[in-house]
């Protein structure tokens, strides 16, 4: 909204600014974390007074959660898709159909969190929405805005995966090019689901991941550092990075709630939207590859869960104490700090090296 303002430059030079993706990503950042200050508290206030002992713990976790998580309540994910939807509305170019795309599949896969949270906190469940009827939505969301990125990238590699650490290799994939990117897509919203399970342990990698999709947006958007650079140039994708600043802001706005102990936890509501916003970044941008790198995190965190399932129904033997992994080290005596300290340590690590990707062709 405010990028038009940047039409009046010429009466008045200082309105220049708005044209920068730069100035308005620190825009972006600094209203999505103004918003979650704002609006957090009260929010808090209400999910509490409404969900009363806050989000039903699994009888089957980790039995210290019975006691340490209690009552605290859940959907906080909310907060941070106000802080993105206002901010991203506020400072972007409007006219750019991939800022679209992404506010659509993060806001759409944040309804699929709701519906999720709402059933659990008024059956007193921790069952939730079916998982066929949640995954049959996400796939029409991933689906839906897949075909949509087909349409507005009409370049050469338009159905084609990029391979990182080689300069514009690709792999065409032709009809399979929708499925492809819907697996991406819903695999990265319910690789997000699976890691949220300690205070701030998945809040943090999802910063960290968003930030570097916000770099890897703004070169690739920009043919000049896109040919320096040797990487694929994607004409609008640039403007996600404003896109990705008010995930980062509204991102350290949730942490300040959710920080141990937790006021609030994000539930499926912001665990689904996170990954799907990062998913969808990826495919835009044409770094899926890259997203396993630096979002390595979260696909240990699956990993852990398919190798649990698969050994026990074929075995009838588990490889961890209990999955998904940060379960598996609680079981083992660590103290949820230390678990979710190392965690962000391990992000940082993978976003420096999926910022490598970028160099190394």
């Amino acid at each position: 909204m405010l990028y038009f303002l940047s039409e009046l430059s010429q009466q008045v030079n200082v309105l220049n600014l708005f044209r920068y993706l730069t100035f308005r990503a620190g825009g972006a950042i600094m209203t999505a974390l103004f918003v979650s200050f704002v609006l957090g508290p009260s929010l808090i206030d209400w999910l509490r007074s409404k969900q009363g002992r806050g989000q039903p713990i699994r009888t089957d976790g980790p039995k210290g959660h019975l006691i340490t998580k209690q009552g605290t309540p859940t959907m906080g994910g909310v907060l941070m898709l106000l802080g993105i939807g206002i901010a991203t509305l506020l400072w972007a170019d409007l006219t750019n159909r991939y800022i679209w795309i992404a506010l659509a599949v993060t806001l759409g896969f944040g309804l699929v969190g709701f519906a999720d949270d709402y059933r659990k906190v008024t059956k007193r469940s921790t069952g939730g929405v079916s998982g066929r009827i949640k995954l049959i939505a996400e796939i029409v969301i991933a689906g839906a805005a897949a075909y949509a990125i087909t349409v507005v990238n009409t370049g050469p590699a338009n159905h084609a995966l990029m391979l990182p650490f080689f300069k514009e290799a690709m792999i065409n994939l032709g009809i399979l090019y929708v499925p492809v990117m819907v697996f991406v897509i819903v695999g990265a919203a319910n690789s997000v689901n699976l890691t949220d399970g300690l205070d701030g342990l998945a809040i943090v990698p999802v910063m960290l991941a968003a930030g570097t999709f916000l770099i890897i947006a703004y070169l690739i958007g920009n043919l000049v550092f896109a040919n320096y650079l040797q990487v694929h140039h994607v004409p609008g994708a640039g403007e996600l990075a404003v896109f990705l600043a008010a995930v980062v802001g509204a991102g350290l706005g949730f942490l300040w709630f959710n920080a141990p102990p937790a006021m609030v936890f994000m539930g499926d509501t912001g665990s689904l939207a996170m990954g799907g916003a990062l998913g969808v970044t990826a495919v835009i941008t044409k770094h899926e590859i890259v997203l396993a790198i630096v979002g390595g995190l979260f696909v240990l965190e699956t990993v852990s869960v398919i190798v649990q399932v698969a050994s026990f129904k074929l075995t009838g033997k588990r490889v961890f104490r209990m999955a998904p992994l940060h379960h598996h080290y609680e079981e083992k005596g660590w103290a949820e700090s230390t678990i979710v300290i190392r965690a962000w340590i391990v992000a940082v690590i993978l976003a420096i090296a999926g910022l490598a990707t970028l160099k190394l062709r």
